[in-house]
C-alpha cells in the first residue's frame, strides 16, 4: 500500500489489514504512558485547507505517539496566500523531508492529485464530498469491538448522505468487509446514481432503523449547501432526527455513532448524545479509535511489517 486515498480502491484484505494493526496499536493508548519509538526520525505533515479539530488532532497524536515528527502546515499563514499552486505547496514539502503527507481539502480528488506528483505516502483526510478513509476505518474498528464482527451487521446510515464524505468511504469499506448497507436522508440530500452504490435505500428513517444494529447518524452540513435543501431544521429533526423512541424497533445491542461534531437536537437528541439506559453511544469511542487506525495507516504507509505484525517498541 503507497497511499490511502478512498475505501473504493482499497482491496478487502488491505481494510483488514488496516483494522487488524489499529486493534493492536489500540492497546497502547490504555497504556500509562502512550509512547512507542516506531516512527522515529520520521515526520508527518498535516496540511488541512479545511478547518477540524478531530481529525488533524488524531493524527497529529498518532505520529507524536509513535515518535515521528508532527508539523501542521497552517494554510491562512503558509505560501498559499501568495499565490503558491496546491501543486508546488505538496511538492515543497517533500523536498523539505516529509516523509508523509496528509491532506484534507474541499475538491474531491485533491488528495489523489497530490500522490500522483509526489513520492512520499499521501493520506486522504476527507476531500470534498468524495471520501474520508480514516473515518471510515475509525468506525469499522468500533463497530468490531462491539460485536467482535463487521460480516453480517445491518448498517443504517442516516442523515446528509448528499455531501457526506463519511457515508461515502464507510458504504465502500462495509460492504466490502461483508456488512449490509441502507441509506436514508430527505430525497433532497440523497445523491443522485444511488443504484451505482453498494447499499440500499429506504423511504423514510423508521424503516432504515427497523433490525438495524448500527445507526449511524450523519451531521447535516449546512456549510456545504449551495441552496435550502431542507424546509428548516425543526422540520428535518422531526422526519430524520434520531431519538431513542425512533430507535425502538432496532436489533438488541444496538450501536448508535455519530462522526461529529455534533448538532444536539437537530440530526440526533442530546439524550442519546449523553447516553441512554439500553442503547450504546459510541462517539467518544470512536473519537479515541481514531487516534489507533491513524496510527495504523502511519505506520504501514510508512513501512511496516507484514499482515499481523505487531509494533515494534
Amino acid at each position: 500500500m503507497k497511499h490511502l486515498l478512498s475505501l473504493r480502491e482499497t482491496p478487502a484484505n488491505e481494510i483488514g489489514f488496516l483494522l487488524q494493526t489499529a486493534a493492536v496499536f489500540r492497546e497502547i493508548l490504555d497504556r500509562p504512558i502512550r509512547k512507542v519509538p516506531t516512527l522515529r526520525g520520521r515526520s508527518v505533515v498535516t496540511l488541512f485547507y479545511e478547518s477540524s479539530t478531530r481529525t488533524r488532532t488524531s493524527f497529529e497524536m498518532a505520529a507524536k505517539i509513535m515518535s515521528a515528527e508532527a508539523v501542521n502546515v497552517a494554510v491562512a499563514l503558509s505560501s498559499v496566500t501568495k499565490g503558491e499552486s496546491f501543486k508546488d505547496t505538496v511538492q515543497t514539502l517533500q523536498a523539505l523531508k516529509a516523509d508523509c503527507i496528509v491532506i484534507r481539502h474541499s475538491a474531491s480528488g485533491a488528495p489523489a492529485f497530490a500522490a500522483a506528483r509526489v513520492d512520499v505516502p499521501v493520506i486522504n483526510a476527507g476531500d470534498g464530498r468524495h471520501e474520508h478513509p480514516t473515518q471510515a476505518l475509525l468506525d469499522m474498528l468500533t463497530m468490531q469491538q462491539h460485536f467482535g464482527r463487521i460480516e453480517g451487521l445491518k448498517v443504517a446510515i442516516v442523515g446528509d448522505v448528499l455531501h457526506s464524505r463519511v457515508a461515502r468511504s464507510n458504504i465502500w469499506g462495509l460492504t466490502k468487509m461483508g456488512a449490509k448497507v441502507t441509506l436514508a436522508a430527505p430525497r433532497t440530500l440523497m445523491p443522485e446514481g444511488t443504484d451505482g452504490l453498494p447499499a440500499a435505500v429506504a423511504d423514510c428513517l423508521d424503516e432504515a432503523v427497523c433490525g438495524a444494529d448500527v445507526v449511524m447518524v450523519l451531521r447535516l452540513q449546512n456549510e456545504r449547501m449551495q441552496a435550502a435543501l431542507v424546509p428548516n431544521v425543526r422540520e428535518y429533526s422531526r422526519l430524520f432526527g434520531v431519538t431513542p423512541a425512533r430507535l425502538r424497533h432496532a436489533a438488541h445491542g444496538l450501536l448508535v455513532m455519530h462522526p461529529g461534531p455534533v448538532n444536539r437536537g437537530v440530526e440526533i437528541s442530546s439524550d442519546l448524545v449523553d447516553g441512554v439506559d439500553g442503547i450504546h453511544t459510541a462517539i467518544g469511542e470512536q473519537v479515541t479509535n481514531g487516534i489507533a487506525v491513524r496510527m495504523a495507516a502511519l505506520y504501514i504507509l510508512m513501512g511496516g511489517g507484514s499482515i499481523g505484525e505487531p509494533a515494534a517498541e
